[in-house]
């Protein structure tokens, strides 16, 4: 494992939350941390040398994409992700499992679902074609690129990963939807403990092949929906797990959950996975949600919603949220938010990006974004900053209470 750790620095006295340092070959994250996504080995819209000026300190990319385009082997033949799209600094990679639930049945990007809609086994969204077909050994899944067919198993996924050269990625997991019944979780939660297996033997195979390359580390997945004993049953396998003379570096919790459940998840979890190792939170990246993750134990966090709402004129402030477009901000002269350090707010105003996104202008989107996770990266460092100074739970009920209070009239 040379090249990679995890040390924590600092535990709060009040909760869970806890400081650390994450070591990778190309660098070190402070945690906690949030990890934008780059899904195509880019952050819509922003320039890798802008989003390490905004403070990120790590970027996410997508296997599952990058498997389909360009290709795993013309990143391995650039040096790797992080040389590839110049940002020279830490990365991680999903292992497509996730697309197997947003692409594979037609849910898009949502992982939060009101689960008492409707219980089915064999779960697809309306009016959307089955691109993805699950069994034992793998998934078949059809690409949204071209249609042709392609086939993902635990030890595919763990070669286009080694190819991609992410400092950190993850097991090959199913990611069920709040919609399957109790009984496919439970199969579902089976074979992903199988393939958690496969994984890493595969993992070893490929570390001791590619010697000569940077150790990669590897996340295991944690599913089981919003069942309590489906978790904590999935959090002490796999932190107890071994195969090949390796375990898991760190563990990722995966999967569709109620949101109103995430910090008791999280606690069920916590409770079973081995505290020295890192845990990463996928795909939660709203302010509320991550005081949650933090103060559950979460070391770092990815999510494409501070990118993607960005792109239709949405953007954080201390206040809350609100829309750029709406005709108020027209003749209004001031940034974005006040207390923002990020090079929109310093250098536009809200009158100015109202033109913009009216006009569809291209730039709309970049200077949203960079706001967007600026502002998330710059919260989660004043976590992490509140925690080493023990004054987290101060912070949590000053933003909220700001926060939440805007948010309820926000346009």
């Amino acid at each position: 494992m040379s090249g990679f750790s995890f040390d924590i620095t600092k535990s709060d006295s009040g909760s869970d939350a806890r400081a650390g340092v994450l070591t990778t070959p190309h660098g070190t994250v402070n945690t906690p941390a949030f990890i934008p996504v780059g899904t195509k080995a880019t952050v819509k819209s922003v320039l890798p040398e802008s989003m390490r000026e905004l403070g990120a300190q790590a970027i996410l990319s997508n296997a599952y994409h990058l498997y389909l385009q360009p290709g795993p082997e013309i990143l391995d033949n650039a040096g790797g992700l992080s040389t590839f799209m110049n940002w020279n600094g830490p990365t991680f990679t999903d292992s497509g499992g996730f697309q197997v639930l947003s692409l594979g049945v037609g849910f898009k990007k949502v992982l939060a679902m009101d689960e008492t809609t409707f219980r089915d086994d064999d779960v697809i969204a309306e009016n959307k074609e089955r691109l993805a077909h699950v069994d034992d050994d793998g998934v078949t899944f059809k690409s949204h690129l071209d249609g042709s067919m392609h086939r993902f198993t635990p030890e595919f996924s763990m070669q286009v990963q080694h190819q991609i050269g992410a400092d950190i990625m993850f097991a090959f997991d199913e990611c069920t939807t709040l919609h399957n019944t109790r009984s496919y979780q439970e199969i579902a939660l089976e074979r992903t403990r199988l393939w958690a297996i496969r994984c890493l033997d595969e993992h070893q195979r490929l570390t001791q092949a590619r010697s000569s390359k940077p150790y990669q580390a590897l996340f295991g997945v944690i599913q089981g929906a919003q069942y309590e004993d489906l978790r904590r049953q999935a959090a002490s396998t796999m932190g107890a797990m071994e195969s090949s003379g390796a375990s898991f570096d760190g563990f990722g919790i995966g999967g569709a959950l109620n949101k109103s459940e995430l910090g008791r998840i999280i606690g069920w979890v916590n409770d079973e996975l081995p505290r020295e190792k890192p845990k990463h939170l996928l795909g939660i990246g709203a302010p509320e949600d991550l005081f949650v993750g933090v103060e559950a134990g979460m070391d770092t966090f990815d999510c494409v919603l501070a990118s993607r709402i960005a792109r239709t004129s949405a953007v954080y402030t201390m206040e809350g949220r609100y829309n750029l477009t709406n005709t108020t901000y027209r003749t209004d002269f001031s940034p974005i938010d006040e207390e923002c350090d990020c090079y929109t707010c310093t250098s536009y105003t809200r009158a100015y990006l109202n033109h913009l996104f009216r006009g569809k202008e291209i730039l709309a989107a970049t200077l949203a974004t960079i706001h967007n996770e600026r502002f998330i990266v710059r919260l989660v460092d004043q976590m992490r900053a509140a925690i080493i100074n023990g004054d987290f739970a101060e912070l949590k009920e000053e933003f909220l209470g700001r926060y939440k209070h805007r948010s309820t009239h926000a346009n």
